[in-house]
C-alpha cells in the first residue's frame, strides 16, 4: 500500500466523513458536555474496529479509539467542542442565529475532529497490511475551556506516544510552526453580607466592591508585566440586579498569559496577592478555585518537515463560482488582514510569495500553500496542543475551510463550517495527516530524529494544572 491508496480511501469514503461533520455541526455542544460527540466518535469508531476506551482521566467525554499493535505509536487528536452564544444559520452572509443565545462551532472543531478521524481510519487499512504499529485517536474534549488535553498530560497521557499530529481548520495552508502561551485560569469568589444600601450601608459587605478592587489593582499590575505576559478577566457573578441591595456575593474570572508555564504561575501568583488584598480592604472573604492552563508550545521542525513535504504534494482544492462567490460575501463582512499567514512575516522570500498568490490580502480564499518557515516565534494565544507537545513530539497544520479574513470565534466562521468550502479543507486536511503518519510508520529514522529534538527541547515538563484539580466549568457553584 502506498499513500496514493490511502487518499484514494478518503475521497471513496468522504461521505462519511463529511457526515459525521454536518452531525457535529448540527448538535453544538459546550466544552466538557459533549456527550453527543463522544456518542457519534465512539460508535464509529467501534464498527471500524478500533479498541475504544472512554472517560479517560476521570473526563466523562475523553475517549480513544486504539488500532493496531507494538511500535511505532502514532496519535493524531480530534477535538469537537462548540462555542457559547455562536449560533448561526449555514452558508449565509449575515448574522441570523439558529436559535439567540445557543453554542454554534465558532472554531471549527466539528471539521477538526472529523478530518483526524478520518487519517486515522484510512490509516488502519495501512496497518492491516503492514502487520505491526498502532494509532491512536484521542477524542479530546473542552479545548475551548476545560482544557482537557492538559489535564491528561499532567496526568501522564501521550508519553505512551512516539509522535502525535493535529490541524486546525483556518483561512490559510500552512504548517504551524514556532511557540504558543501558556495560560492559566482561576476564578475568584468574595462573600460579604447584604444589608439596604441606603439604610443600613454600614452592615453590607459588598462581594462586588471587592471583585472591582480586584480588578483596579490587575490594571496597575499590567504596567509591571513582561513584554507578551498578560491578564484578562470577566465576571462570572456580578452580584445582581438590585442597585438598593449591597450585593454581597460576586465572582470573577482571571485568564493569565505567559510564555512559559513558569512566567505564567508567577503571574498569577502576584494576581492572586490583589485579589487576598481587595478581601482584607472590603472585609469579605476570598474562595479561590483552579479551572483550567494550558502550556506553551514546544515546536518540532523535524516532524514539520515531514508534514510539509506531504502537504506540498497533495492536491489543493478546487473551487466552484459559487463557492467563490460565498466565499467573497463572507469576506466582505471580515475585516482583512494585510498578509494572510502566520509565520510568512519571518521570511522576506515567503512575504513575497503570500503578497503575490493573495493579491496583497485581497482574494476571498487562500488557495494556496504558504511556504514552511521553521520558526521558535512566541504567537499570542494559547492551546492545549501545547501540553502534548512536552509529552511526545508533537506538530500539526492549518488547512484552508473559511474566507479570507474570517476571525476565530465568530459567527461567520460557524456559518461557513458546514460549507463545502469548509468540507474540501477538512478532506485536504486528513490526506495531509494520514500521508505524514505513513511516512513515519515506513522511516523509523524520521521518528528518531523527532526525538532527539524533542528531548534536546524539551526538559522537565512543568504541568499548568495545579495537583488534585478536576476539569471545571467557570460559572458554576463552589
Amino acid at each position: 500500500m502506498n499513500k496514493a491508496y490511502l487518499s484514494e480511501i478518503l475521497e471513496t469514503r468522504k461521505e462519511d466523513f463529511i457526515s459525521i461533520s454536518k452531525d457535529i455541526w448540527s448538535h453544538p455542544e459546550l466544552s466538557l458536555q459533549e456527550y453527543h460527540a463522544a456518542e457519534v466518535y465512539t460508535a464509529f469508531l467501534r464498527k471500524e474496529g478500533f479498541h475504544v476506551e472512554t472517560g479517560l482521566n476521570g473526563i466523562e467525554t475523553a475517549f480513544s479509539g486504539t488500532f493496531g499493535s507494538g511500535r511505532p505509536v502514532i496519535g493524531v487528536l480530534g477535538e469537537f467542542d462548540a462555542l457559547d452564544g455562536l449560533s448561526q444559520e449555514a452558508c449565509l452572509a449575515e448574522r441570523k442565529p439558529i436559535r439567540r443565545g445557543d453554542c454554534g462551532h465558532g472554531c471549527g472543531h466539528n471539521l477538526l475532529g472529523a478530518a483526524a478521524l478520518a487519517a486515522a481510519v484510512a490509516i488502519k487499512e495501512y496497518l492491516k497490511e503492514r502487520g505491526s504499529g498502532t494509532v491512536i485517536f484521542y477524542g479530546c474534549p473542552g479545548e475551548e475551556g476545560g482544557a482537557a488535553k492538559a489535564f491528561m498530560a499532567h496526568d501522564g497521557a501521550f508519553t505512551e506516544l512516539d509522535a502525535a499530529l493535529t490541524w486546525h481548520p483556518e483561512s490559510v495552508n500552512e504548517i504551524v510552526s514556532g511557540s504558543c502561551q501558556a495560560s492559566l485560569q482561576k476564578e475568584f469568589k468574595f462573600v460579604g453580607c447584604s444589608s439596604h444600601a441606603a439604610g443600613a450601608p454600614q452592615k453590607g459587605r459588598s462581594g462586588l466592591d471587592a471583585a472591582e478592587l480586584m480588578n483596579l489593582g490587575a490594571q496597575y499590575l499590567r504596567e509591571h508585566l513582561a513584554p507578551g505576559d498578560m491578564v484578562h478577566y470577566c465576571f462570572t457573578n456580578s452580584g445582581g440586579l438590585s442597585p438598593n441591595v449591597v450585593q454581597a456575593e460576586a465572582r470573577v474570572l482571571y485568564m493569565v498569559r505567559s510564555s512559559t508555564v513558569k512566567g505564567a504561575k508567577d503571574v498569577l501568583r502576584r494576581v492572586e496577592k490583589i485579589a487576598e488584598g481587595a478581601a482584607m480592604m472590603t472585609d469579605t472573604t476570598l474562595t479561590r478555585r483552579f479551572i483550567d492552563g494550558t502550556s506553551d508550545t514546544l515546536p518540532n521542525h523535524t516532524l514539520e518537515r515531514v508534514l510539509w513535504k506531504n502537504f506540498s504534494e497533495a492536491q489543493l482544492p478546487a473551487y466552484t463560482s459559487e463557492e467563490w462567490s460565498l466565499a467573497e460575501a463572507i469576506s466582505a463582512t471580515c475585516e482583512q488582514d494585510p498578509l494572510p499567514g502566520s509565520f510568512c512575516h519571518d521570511d522576506a522570500e515567503a512575504s513575497a510569495f503570500v503578497a503575490k498568490a493573495s493579491e496583497n490580502g485581497t482574494r476571498a480564499l487562500n488557495d494556496f500553500l504558504i511556504p514552511y518557515v521553521p520558526s521558535k516565534r512566541l504567537r499570542p494565544g494559547s492551546t492545549d496542543v501545547g501540553d502534548v507537545s512536552h509529552r511526545t513530539p508533537t506538530a500539526q497544520i492549518h488547512v484552508a475551510c473559511f474566507p479570507a479574513g474570517t476571525p476565530g470565534h465568530s459567527w461567520q466562521l460557524t456559518s461557513m463550517a458546514v460549507s463545502s468550502i469548509a468540507h474540501k479543507g477538512m478532506l485536504l486536511a486528513a490526506k495531509v495527516l494520514a500521508a505524514s503518519m505513513y511516512d513515519l510508520f515506513e522511516s523509523p529514522e524520521l521518528l528518531a530524529e523527532a526525538k532527539t529534538e524533542f528531548h534536546c527541547a524539551a526538559g522537565e515538563f512543568l504541568s499548568p494544572i495545579e495537583d488534585g484539580a478536576v476539569p471545571t466549568l467557570p460559572g458554576s457553584e463552589f
